[in-house]
């Protein structure tokens, strides 16, 4: 599992560098690593909100993390994530060497749009969700941002577990700059990447704010001392 998982991380074409230039965002402001001092404080306020955090080196270490999470033969979901795939979590959930149950194969294997949509949107209540989150306050809040909210609508309650993957890159000061975050460097990259994939824009439709966990052990944030996704 080991050689597997070393040889996952990777940089791809939908990397927030590979986007940059076109997207015109304020990489200096927002892409940001903290410093220790501010990286401390930050996790403690997380955890203060009832959210686990793991807080690992690298994208490797990342990705073994969030493999030893996911309990042998659990449904396991995930939205769409930069992080996710740069970690390379989808070529190992495509290895599956613990025999998940991949709610995503089930979903994008259905023809039927109607029938699509609605496994879709069961599937937010998968027993193991992962995604990634556009934003972390210093202050301890999570926040998440989708066109849809397709990614956003197992985050508040119905995934049995929440499984975030973020870069320290994007913790800021507070809530509102983490909207702002999500507005002014999250939508412009996002809407190179879906423009450069399905020739279409996109929007921001929904946010979401994880300010305090109600259930001990749902949440975790395996936060990964890199600059990953955006």
């Amino acid at each position: 599992m080991a050689n597997v998982i070393q040889q996952m991380e990777k940089v791809t074409e939908h990397s927030a560098a590979n986007l940059m230039a076109d997207a015109g965002v304020d990489v200096e402001r927002w892409n940001r690593t903290p410093d220790e001092a501010t990286l401390r404080k930050t996790v403690e306020a997380i955890e203060a909100r009832n959210v686990r955090v793991i807080l690992v080196d690298s994208a490797e270490d990342a990705l073994r993390a969030v493999v030893d999470l996911l309990p042998e033969g659990a449904e396991v979901m995930n939205g769409y994530s930069t992080t996710l795939v740069e970690m390379g979590f989808d070529r190992v959930l495509k290895e599956n060497p613990k025999g998940w149950r991949d709610y995503h194969a089930v979903v994008t294997a259905e023809n039927d749009t109607e029938k699509r949509h609605a496994l879709r949107r069961k599937s937010v209540a998968a027993d193991y969700f992962l995604s990634g989150v556009q934003a972390i306050a210093e202050s301890g809040e999570i926040v998440g941002c989708d066109k849809t909210g397709s990614r956003m609508g197992a985050w508040p309650h119905a995934a049995a577990h929440l499984v975030l993957v973020s870069g320290t890159n994007k913790i800021v000061p507070t809530v509102d700059e983490g909207f702002r975050r999500c507005r002014e460097y999250c939508l412009p990259l996002e809407n190179q990447r879906v423009q450069r994939t399905y020739g279409v824009g996109s929007y921001i439709g929904k946010h979401v704010v994880l300010d305090k966990e109600d259930t001990d052990g749902r949440v975790t944030l395996v936060l990964i001392r890199q600059p990953l996704g955006y």
